[in-house]
This record gives structure tokens, C-alpha cells and sequence, in this order.
């Protein structure tokens, strides 16, 4: 096996194995009706029940077909954003509707990697590489002007949204390790969340307000490649009460995304097996 698609309940704290594959596929979404999750592999986008029924299923996404693992599906569950390279060489943002048809760009400063939805669904948050510097940007989902959140302080990547709206979770390297911070949605100064030993990565506030999950690497780790030993752990939203919930062998494509339930009670991720 290549990759392990699971579902871990912070409840219960008991993992469930919902399907194996010897292909990579990574990131699980999680729909908002429940019904589905969605992932990539070799560029493409692909539906998988929760329980594994039937193995995944291709989305169309037209002439997307080099998509990486910054996808997400909109809170009303009528569209997906996808971050493909087809067309330009660089990572681009799209929407598309979430049965599948030809995506729509919506931003044309690139390269551009899709992160989270707002809970309206009108905007969502990205990272931008302008030149050198990796940022936090949002826009509204018809495209137009992007708004910048951070300002080179650092590298700053995988934003997602809380879901009463008013802050954007992010990690950045602006201390020397990546750590994560929030930043007030309609711009401000950025508060620092963890101040711990590792290199942690890709926030996402449950659906219910109250806990974050993420991932944290050794502390020197660079960027947040995959195949590596990593933990993934859960705190409040101020950053209190942080604990490891498991250790697994991933990193890069294990929930880059918003992988909660709609309930708030579970989330999905994709545990790896080292390539023979």
C-alpha cells in the first residue's frame, strides 16, 4: 500500500480505515452533506464515500488535469475550488460546479494555491508567491482585486477561515520555525497561536469553533515535504490545550486542505506507507 485514507473521531480517539490504494492520493475534503470526500491524485480530483463504498470517483474538472492537494469544496456544497497548472505553467485557482464542468478562473496573479472557504462562500483564502515572498491573500470568488493579509514577514502559508468568519488561521516561518498564527479576516496585525518545539503546518478550525487540527514536523524540517514522521495534533482556538492525538508517516498530502467533518466531531487525512 501507498497511502491509507482514515477518518480519527476526537471523541471516541479511535481511527477508522476507510480505503487503501498502492496510488498517492492526498488531502481529503470532507462535504458539507457528509456524503463525500474529495482528494487528488495524479492531478486529477476524485470523490470517495466515508466508508469507502464503490473506491473513488473522477470528478470532471475539463482541462484541469495537473490539480495538487489545495481543493476545497463550498459550504453550501454547490461548488469546488481547485489550484491546477495546466493552463499556465503555474498554479492557478478555479471554481467549478462540484459535480464537475469546466473550471472558471478566478485569480490571475499566480502562482496562486487555494486554501479555505469563507463561511458565506463569496471569497476564500490563498497563498500568493509575489516575487519571493510567500503571503496570505483572500478575493472574492467572481476573481477581480486580491486583498494581502501579511507582507513578506516570513513565509505564509495555509490559510483557512474560522468558521465565524472574522479570523484567518495561517502558519508562518516570520520566528524562524513555522508556527501558527491568525490574522482579523478584514486585515490587521497577525497573533501568534503556538510557540512549540516543532515546525507546525496547515491549521483548520473545526466547524463547530472550538478546536484546531493540525500538523507539526520536527523542528528542523524545511518547507513540508511528504514521507516523513510527523504528528498531528489538536488545540483550542486560542491555541490552549494543545495535545498530540497520533504520530503517522506523512506529512505533505496528509490534510493540506479542510478535512473536518460537518460536524465537527471527526476529520479525515491520508496516512502514508514508504515507497519500496
Amino acid at each position: 500500500m501507498r497511502s491509507s485514507v482514515e477518518i480519527f473521531n476526537i471523541r471516541t480517539r479511535h481511527n477508522r480505515v476507510v480505503w487503501q490504494t498502492e496510488a498517492l492520493f492526498e488531502a481529503p475534503n470532507w462535504s458539507p452533506d457528509g456524503r463525500y470526500l474529495m482528494l487528488n491524485s495524479d492531478g486529477l480530483i476524485y470523490r470517495l464515500s466515508p466508508d469507502g463504498d464503490g473506491g473513488p470517483q473522477l470528478v470532471d474538472t475539463g482541462f484541469a488535469q495537473q490539480c495538487n492537494n489545495d481543493h476545497g469544496i463550498s459550504p453550501d456544497g454547490s461548488l469546488i475550488a481547485i489550484s491546477d497548472k495546466a493552463e499556465f505553467g503555474k498554479s492557478a485557482i478555479y471554481v467549478l460546479p462540484a459535480g464537475g464542468a469546466t473550471p472558471r478562473l478566478v485569480t490571475r496573479n499566480l502562482p496562486s494555491y487555494w486554501h479555505g472557504w469563507s463561511p458565506d462562500g463569496k471569497s476564500f483564502a490563498y497563498c500568493g508567491i509575489r516575487g519571493d515572498e510567500f503571503d496570505v491573500y483572500t478575493i472574492g470568488i467572481e476573481g477581480g482585486e486580491e486583498t494581502r493579509l501579511t507582507f513578506g514577514e516570513g513565509r505564509n502559508d495555509g490559510p483557512d477561515y474560522s468558521p465565524d468568519g472574522q479570523w484567518i488561521y495561517f502558519n508562518s516561518s516570520r520566528t524562524g520555525v513555522m508556527q501558527i498564527w491568525r490574522v482579523p479576516a478584514s486585515g490587521g496585525p497577525a497573533e501568534r497561536i503556538t510557540d512549540s518545539g516543532y515546525g507546525d503546518w496547515f491549521p483548520h478550525p473545526s466547524p463547530k469553533g472550538d478546536k484546531i487540527v493540525f500538523v507539526s514536523y520536527d523542528a528542523d524540517v524545511f518547507d513540508h515535504p511528504r514521507d516523513l514522521n510527523v504528528r498531528v495534533r489538536l488545540m483550542d482556538m486560542d491555541g490552549g490545550n494543545v495535545e498530540t492525538l497520533f504520530d503517522l508517516f506523512g506529512g505533505q498530502g496528509t490534510m493540506n486542505s479542510p478535512n473536518w467533518s460537518p460536524q465537527g466531531d471527526k476529520f479525515s487525512y491520508v496516512r502514508y506507507f514508504p515507497v519500496a
